[in-house]
């Protein structure tokens, strides 16, 4: 079928390991009752639960106030929002004149350059006619007159008389503007909610807007606002501010809920000051700048200059609105899942831990960890007989068995039926293999190899096949009496021969031995290493081999040796 061949037609699942343990059940069950109310306070802290849309808003300011103020020079001037608001500052700002440098009657003429901006000259030849730069108040005529009783400079065509004064007046003219007002008209929109609101909020009246003020403790929604009450807001001393000028912030800020009986909407205001207030840390501190009103007199133009400093108030508009989305409660459900994983993260590392045992530890690896070797791997399983465990390695093509370190480390595992059915085996042999019992004799061997320990291997070329019995030296397990008993009595081969395949004949012969010997081995494997780790080949110690073809040997002589295959089941032999 085309979807078995594209795995279209099966299905694949995570497998699960179950620890019965109340410590561990609790753990667990306490982490993740941490891990969801983390999630839930997070969710409807940050309103996670909520579609979200930002602002679009338009802002108009309208400064009503009047004062006086007596200049030298110039007498007593009124000044109205038309002369104080100045000209536009741009979008979402106003400017407030707080004080002036007056330079009047002045007409055009030639007058000296003013220093430091105009040339010192001596001589006319130091002037140059027509010349000006980006400082000067005017064009050079190429005359050098006399500024003052003590220096001359070039001449300039210009509005005279030129202004002289460079730092404004302490304290500021127009101080009094600390208590001018400013109504604010702010109106937004959420395009994706279709939601508009303003500033000036339903329930005002008119008769309220005449009267109220905003103070943030007492009225903190009213949209008119003294500018003292402002620059105080922001930190800052008015007077100190007015001398110079300066930029404040004045920040609106939208956080809707626009969810039915929770419906919020309401403008939050707050203050700051933009720009850098220490005159030592900028070169040009404040704010300031020109403008002149004109008239005639006897006939000639003339004008006054007022050169004003002031404050820029700009006004900034940020909101959010949020609304129920059954979309995004999903999404957020759906990220956050991944937070229980932390459970099963730190439990693991538990268990990795000197908290558990280490047989805890390594069964729980056993049931959770299946291991699957690739094919250039082979994983060999040993056992000595001066060891209680069973040692995991992994095949070596160049150091031999008996050094290669372990991987592991694995406590016997022999199935109960299995013994007792060799029991009841050497039981009904035993009374036919008395003639042969007697203390077994370890045959010499001609020469012993260095990775040998017990004297009773023999050299072998495959690093695989180089094992003995023991880690260190002494008796070998081919002179132990369950040796013969268990893997050399024929009696005891020939009935589990006959218990695996009853009806099989028992005759003499090439065939008969060559069973006889595979069944010594398996013998072996189930007496010292019993069930052999998943994925491992038992490997049998070169002593025993070599015992068992002694006692079973091949007419020619010729053995196959051990084949790399993997072998899960004490009931195949990696020997033949």
């Amino acid at each position: 079928m085309p979807c078995k061949r594209l795995n279209i037609c099966e299905y694949e699942t995570h497998k699960l390991v179950r620890i019965q343990s109340v410590r561990l059940g609790s753990l667990k069950w306490t982490f993740n009752g941490v891990i969801l109310m983390f999630i839930c306070i997070v969710m409807f802290w940050n309103k996670e639960y909520q579609e979200h849309d930002y602002v679009v808003s338009s802002v108009t300011a309208k400064v009503k106030g009047v004062a006086m103020t007596s200049l030298p020079d110039v007498g007593d001037i009124v000044w109205d929002v038309v002369d104080y608001s100045g000209p536009s500052q741009g979008k979402n700002s106003f400017f407030v004149v707080t004080n002036v440098i007056v330079t009047k009657n002045q007409r055009q003429g030639k007058c000296p350059e003013v220093p430091p901006y105009g040339k010192v000259c001596w001589t006319d030849k130091d002037c140059v006619k027509g010349f000006w730069d980006q400082n000067s108040h005017g064009v050079q005529t190429g005359a050098c007159v006399k500024f003052d009783v003590t220096q001359k400079t070039c001449e300039v065509s210009t509005w005279c008389p030129i202004e002289t004064k460079k730092k404004p007046p302490k304290p500021a003219l127009l101080a009094s503007a600390e208590n001018f007002t400013v109504l604010i008209k702010n109106n937004i929109r959420f395009p994706n909610f279709n939601f508009i609101r303003r500033n000036i909020l339903p329930e005002m009246t008119d008769s309220y807007l005449k009267h109220c003020q905003f103070n943030r403790r007492t009225d903190p929604w009213c949209p008119i606002f003294r500018l003292g009450d402002i620059v105080l807001e922001a930190r800052e001393n008015f007077s100190e501010m007015a001398v110079e000028g300066g930029v404040i912030g004045i920040q609106i800020k939208w956080d809707c809920n626009l969810d039915g009986f929770l419906r919020n909407c309401l403008p939050k205001y707050s203050f700051r000051r933009l720009d850098e207030k220490e005159s030592n840390r900028t070169l040009y501190p404040g704010l300031n700048f020109r403008f002149a009103r004109y008239q005639t007199e006897k006939g000639v133009g003339e004008r006054t200059l007022f050169k004003a400093f002031g404050i820029r108030f700009d006004v900034m508009v940020f909101g959010k609105a949020g609304k129920f989305s059954i979309i995004q409660l999903i999404i957020y459900i759906g990220s956050t899942l991944s937070y229980y994983a932390l459970t099963t993260l730190f439990i693991d590392w538990l268990i990795g831990t000197s908290c558990f045992s280490k047989e805890a530890r390594q069964n729980y690896s056993e049931k959770k960890v299946e291991s699957v070797q690739d094919r250039q791997q082979c994983i060999l399983c040993v056992s000595f007989v001066d060891e209680n465990h069973i040692r995991v390695v992994k095949r070596s093509h160049r150091k031999s068995l008996q050094q290669v370190k372990p991987m592991s480390v694995h406590p016997f595992k022999v199935s109960i039926i299995v013994c007792l059915l060799y029991s009841v085996l050497l039981i009904s042999a035993r009374y036919l293999y008395k003639r042969h019992l007697g203390q077994p004799q370890a045959l010499s061997r001609p020469s012993r190899p260095a990775w040998c320990l017990c004297g009773c291997c023999l050299p072998s070329t495959p690093p695989q096949e180089q094992l003995c019995c023991r880690m260190s030296r002494g008796r070998c397990i081919t002179t132990s009496s369950l040796f013969e008993q268990l893997v050399l009595s024929r009696p005891l081969l020939e009935a589990v021969l006959l218990y695996r395949e009853p009806l099989c004949e028992l005759t003499e012969g090439e065939q008969w031995t060559t069973a006889l010997r595979h069944c010594a081995y398996i013998q072996y494997i189930t007496w010292r290493i019993g069930a052999p780790p998943r994925e491992s080949l038992p490997v049998i110690p070169s002593c025993s081999v070599w015992r068992i073809r002694e006692e079973y040997s091949s007419q020619d002589g010729e053995y196959t040796g051990m084949r790399p295959s993997r072998t899960t089941s004490p009931q195949s032999s990696p020997n033949t």
